[in-house]
């Protein structure tokens, strides 16, 4: 794949739930739900509905408007449904990986969809393939399944069914889960990925991001919290129970610095804000002067509009992003393979000529792309390029559902910020402070992952994790 296509990491998955108790299209309000979490996830996308005691599901590779039509949401009736979009990790880009996955156990159908990773899931497959167990997917949602099968066996509770899954499952996960008299939404003791909840008139709706809620005009309720298990009968009654692990919050940092859209709020963190603070605090950490600010689409526009507002260095548009290019883009050839970063961005000229720029972006992976929108920039006419991060360097890998590399290919885990600097060829660079960030979530009650900042992994994680998540 094109460097500048794999420049940004990826969020593994986005997942949504609805009981409807409106008489409303069921599967059409999901539709909309995952349109609004695209951004969480562009390779495949599904959406499983019960129908009485049956679970009808449609799957397929491609983004929410490719994979759905209106003949295909009309075959999806009933009253309770999940969706899920889901990028992939290396290597399992296939649809018997794409989500929800339908399931029959003991007591009837049940319907999962994951956004996270298991960092376990490797030993617990190992496990319960040796007691019979057969996979059809190599995606670590369907070791969650089997673990369900397998306690609901020992007990008629789903709660303590469910309590016992997250005693053996290790790692990040935010769920939504059909059973035959309920929606279920589960969120990993360490709240590492996001998950919230709404309500619709008498309807429940649960979500990745808050920004889903608005797409289908539910109201924001609550964030479901680290380690709780809310489940939502037909009748509309909820009930929320705590797992047995009690962990530090730690919720990823990189949701409110790139994943999460700029209209949601995470954790009781409007993530728009948080973006535009850590641009404030980067202008009191890393003055320069200068004659404008502009933001690398989409990424740095919000923390740009910070460093504006802070430095008073006037804000701008200078670099337009292609919108059409994406995950079907036609890689050119290998002698032309830096063009394509032309395709995807462009400046704008009369923005920059002339001009000391302060370029604002949340985070260098390879450098790649940067050195390219750099070097751009100059040629629009830029008399001086200013590199400004508005994260710290990105080091060390996740194994929580992004989809980032081997440390070997982080370039900030073998370069000095200087070594950096040169590579991408600014005029200088500098990053905002984990000191910095870590105050930017205002008002945040929570703890944060900076792993990948830090390497202080929240938990245990071998050196190799096989990353088959939802994701």
């Amino acid at each position: 794949m094109n460097d500048f296509l794999m420049e940004k990491q990826k969020e593994a998955c986005g997942v949504f739930g609805i009981i409807n108790n409106d008489d409303f299209d069921t599967a059409r309000m999901v539709y909309y739900g995952l349109y609004a979490l695209q951004h969480r996830g562009q390779e495949s996308a599904g959406i499983a509905v019960k129908s009485g005691n049956t679970i009808l599901c449609h799957k397929d590779m491609g983004l929410v408007p490719e994979v759905f039509d209106r003949v295909i949401l009309n075959q999806l009736q009933g009253n309770v449904a999940i969706g899920h979009v889901r990028y992939s990790t290396t290597g399992d880009s296939s649809v018997s990986n794409a989500q929800p996955m339908v399931l029959r156990y003991r007591n009837g159908n049940m319907a999962i969809a994951h956004n996270g990773n298991l960092v376990n899931a490797s030993v617990l497959r190992d496990e319960l393939e040796s007691q019979g167990a057969i996979f059809q997917s190599t995606n670590d949602t369907e070791v969650i399944a089997n673990l369900i099968s397998r306690y609901r066996v020992m007990s008629n509770d789903i709660v303590d069914t469910i309590k016992k899954v997250m005693n053996e499952i290790k790692g990040s996960y935010a769920i939504t889960m059909i059973t035959p008299k309920r929606l279920v939404g589960i969120r990993d003791p360490f709240g590492i990925r996001p998950l919230c909840i709404g309500k619709t008139g008498n309807s429940y709706v649960i979500a990745s991001e808050s920004c889903a809620l608005d797409a289908v005009g539910a109201k924001f309720i609550r964030d479901i919290e680290p380690g709780e298990i809310v489940l939502i009968d037909e009748e509309g009654n909820l009930e929320s129970h705590k797992s047995d692990k009690k962990e530090a919050s730690s919720l990823c940092i990189f949701e409110h610095v790139y994943f999460a859209r700029p209209d949601s709020n995470v954790d009781g963190v409007s993530t728009h804000m948080a973006r535009v603070e850590a641009g404030r605090i980067l202008a009191k950490e890393h003055p320069v002067e200068a004659d404008i600010v502009i933001g690398a689409p989409s990424g740095g526009l919000d923390a740009a509009l910070g460093f504006s507002r802070e430095s008073g260095i006037p804000y701008g548009h200078g670099l337009l992003k292609n919108r059409y290019v994406g995950r079907t883009f036609i890689q050119p050839e290998q002698a032309t393979r830096e063009k394509g970063v032309s395709i995807k961005f462009n400046p704008i000229k009369s923005e920059v000529t002339g001009k000391r720029v302060v370029l604002i972006d949340d985070s260098i992976v390879r450098g790649t792309t940067t050195r390219q929108i750099v070097t751009m920039l100059k040629e629009a006419g830029a008399k001086e390029v200013h590199m400004r991060i508005s994260s710290p360097p990105y080091k060390f890998p996740c194994f929580f559902g992004i989809d980032t590399s081997t440390r070997k290919q982080l370039v900030a885990s073998y370069s000095s910020i200087e070594e950096i600097r040169e590579l991408i060829g600014a005029d200088s660079l500098a990053y905002l402070s984990l000191e910095g960030l870590l105050r930017t979530p205002v008002g945040s009650t929570l703890g944060f992952c900076t792993a990948c900042f830090n390497g202080n992994y929240p938990m245990d994680v071998p050196d190799e994790v096989e990353k088959n998540s939802c994701g």
